[in-house]
């Protein structure tokens, strides 16, 4: 799991404190993957200290341009970022892709689930499509992303695995995945696409049921949800989170970064961190982070496409 630097190497090439830029607000997703990954680096002991800014505005293109103009003075900073970087790229909310920056290693995955009401009466994933297949309509899919947005599309690509039209779905768009729970319990919607991690809370509250996931296999939190591929259809999905460094970021710091990211993973302290959140571990670094950043972007570009929304 680690990257060939051996850890004398990395404490050399490691900056005294590591600096982590938010392209969001305080409590969102990326501020907790930022947190919660310094948390872990410097109770292991592994770095000295960390520092966070939030700098929020644009879908995460502030932040972005931030990091790309003070490039210069940015050797000490890891941006926090997520699959919206594939998207809000493609559809032009902001003109750079993670090809601007110094991509240093995936970190973790959030995988989508499909979620109903406790008191529904769908109690499986066939028996949604089912509903579906006798009329599209009558399975109306809340989440928390415009149309065209990452709820979205991965409920396109679950329906397409079945054989079914992806136009055809009928995605309702909230502002939020707060907003988009509360259309599921009243009623607006049958279905919410969401992260598991998000789901697994209102799980445990007894507000939800969690019908399938995306991930390749099952989660110890989760073990009697089944996954999409199991049940015979072939899509996974993972919201994937991870860490990105300025252009022009030398080979032996972005090294460094990816060695001591992957050290994390088999400490206590990360353990702790991982749990609390219901991440999964998903360590992709440097080369491999790209060529996965690469399959993502052709994946979802190509829904998007078929969705009509590029």
């Amino acid at each position: 799991m680690l990257a060939a630097v051996s850890g004398s190497a990395v404490a050399e090439d490691l900056p005294s404190n590591l600096h982590f830029l938010v392209p969001g607000g305080a409590g969102g997703g990326w501020d907790g993957t930022a947190r919660g990954t310094g948390e872990a680096l410097t109770g292991a002991e592994l770095i000295e200290s960390a520092s966070y800014e939030n700098m929020s505005g644009g879908g995460g293109g502030v932040a972005i341009a931030h990091l790309i103009e003070t490039a210069d003075r940015q050797g000490d900073t890891l941006m926090v970022n997520s699959t919206p970087i594939i998207i809000r790229s493609l559809t032009g909310v902001f003109p750079q892709s993670f090809r601007d920056l110094t991509p240093i290693a995936a970190v973790i995955a959030d995988y989508a689930a499909f979620v109903v009401a406790a008191d529904s009466e769908f109690e499986s994933w066939d028996d949604v499509l089912a509903a579906y297949r006798e009329d599209p309509d009558s399975v109306k899919i809340g989440g928390g992303s415009v149309r065209g947005g990452m709820d979205h599309l991965v409920a396109a690509l679950a329906f397409q695995a079945a054989g079914e039209d992806p136009l055809a779905v009928a995605y309702v768009a909230y502002d939020a995945g707060g907003d988009a729970l509360a259309g599921l319990l009243t009623g607006e919607t049958q279905l919410l696409s969401t992260g598991i991690g998000e789901a697994l809370g209102q799980m445990e509250a007894g507000q939800v049921r969690i019908l399938v996931m995306t991930g390749d296999e099952r989660i110890p939190e989760a073990p009697d949800v089944p996954t999409l591929q199991e049940l015979g259809y072939d899509v996974s999905f993972a919201n994937w989170r991870g860490f990105f460094g300025a252009p022009g970021l030398s080979d032996e710091r972005a090294d460094a970064y990816a060695a001591v990211l992957g050290e994390m993973y088999d400490t206590e302290a990360w353990e702790t961190v991982r749990a609390r959140n219901g991440w999964t571990n998903f360590f992709r670094p440097r080369a491999e982070f790209v060529e996965f950043l690469e399959e993502n972007e052709q994946v979802i570009g190509d829904m998007m496409r078929q969705l009509g929304v590029l």
